[in-house]
């Protein structure tokens, strides 16, 4: 169903990889998106910063979202795809930690035949303070590789880096970096460590199944074959720890298919989608799964299970690369109802123009 949005919001133009953040509802503040870079439809990177919170509920499961782009001063990180934005907590201050990502090569670099070739964009850290809209660059000598589609899980004052890919090399280490800012006054203090116990991984999804608990899953361990493989990573004062699990019942749809992407409904629950195939291949169209994941309570095994929720979605615009959002709500909320039940005409959620717009 169409989106509106309210009035005073901004236009948040379809984005590609960008990066995206949950601020959970924080010392009075409203629970939202932040959503920083990505590529447009014309292939032109974005080096906004964008705020999506919701601006009122109503009946019929009809939401009104509002979208408002942050200003940002200082070191503004250039435009980008790719890369990780989170959110930390140090000393009663909330920032948040920007890295990694690609840009497009540098103008005074680029020749005919290079145009449009892109690079690891420096490897360095941005802070940014939310409330005033400061940004920071910081270079760290144990970062001396820029890298792209990667992990990134925080807790209060630290941030784990996991995978990703560099392009200059061409590979995927499979190392942890941890971050711990220190939110002090004056300038902040960020210590950086690398430990070489990661996963060799790109493009995974990754969902909460606890508190600071999650199920990784999905994406690539190289340019041609997906990983399959589910690892539980949990975080607690002493650091990270990562165990394997057992991977849902994958379909041979998911098994055989070359590509795959999906997101995070949240408490355990995801949604994949892989291109559907015929003889001719239907243009934009999908399967659509949803895979949840449980924790193991008091001995007992952890259950997961893949569900084929719809293939409806002719009408539906190209959806590869896209990011999915859960605003707290249910998963059984957000499921695709075909027979249309609940979703009698009410005079009351028809749009006022003047209030709401259709993006």
């Amino acid at each position: 169903r169409a989106i509106s949005f309210s009035n005073n919001s901004c236009y948040l133009p379809p984005l590609r990889c960008p990066a995206v953040a949950h601020f959970e509802p924080h010392d009075g503040s409203p629970e939202c998106y932040l959503i920083h870079g990505g590529r447009t439809p014309n292939n032109e990177l974005s080096s906004s910063l964008y705020m999506l919170s919701i601006d009122s509920r109503g009946c019929n499961r009809k939401v009104t979202f509002r979208c408002l782009e942050k200003e940002l001063v200082g070191d503004v990180p250039s435009a980008r795809y790719g890369h990780t934005l989170s959110v930390i907590h140090s000393r009663g201050k909330t920032a948040c930690v920007l890295f990694g990502g690609r840009s497009y090569m540098p103008p005074s670099e680029r020749t005919t035949e290079n145009w449009n070739s892109v690079v690891d964009c420096p490897p360095q850290v941005f802070l940014i303070d939310l409330e005033f809209g400061c940004s920071s660059a910081h270079t760290l000598p144990e970062l001396t590789d820029g890298q792209s589609f990667h992990v990134a899980l925080a807790r209060e004052d630290c941030v784990y880096f996991l995978g990703g890919h560099i392009l200059s090399s061409d590979c995927r280490p499979p190392r942890l970096i941890r971050l711990r800012v220190e939110l002090l006054l004056g300038s902040p203090v960020i210590t950086c460590t690398v430990l070489q116990e990661g996963l060799s991984i790109t493009s995974a999804i990754t969902t909460p199944v606890g508190y600071h608990e999650y199920i990784v899953f999905g994406g690539y361990q190289s340019e041609t074959q997906k990983r399959m493989e589910c690892t539980y990573i949990g975080l607690d004062d002493v650091g990270v720890h990562m165990e394997p699990r057992e991977p849902p019942q994958w379909t041979s749809e998911i098994s055989h298919s070359r590509t795959w992407f999906g997101g995070s409904l949240g408490k355990g629950n995801a949604m994949i989608a892989v291109p559907s195939e015929g003889n001719p291949t239907p243009p934009d169209a999908y399967h659509f799964y949803q895979v949840s994941f449980q924790k193991e309570q008091d001995g007992e095994a952890p259950t997961q299970g893949c569900s084929q929720e719809s293939t409806d979605f002719e009408d539906s615009a190209p959806l590869e690369d896209s990011e999915e959002l859960y605003f707290g709500r249910e998963p059984h909320e957000l499921e695709f109802s075909s027979d249309g039940e609940g979703d009698t005409y009410n005079e009351e959620d028809e749009e006022d123009e003047s209030q709401t717009g259709y993006w």
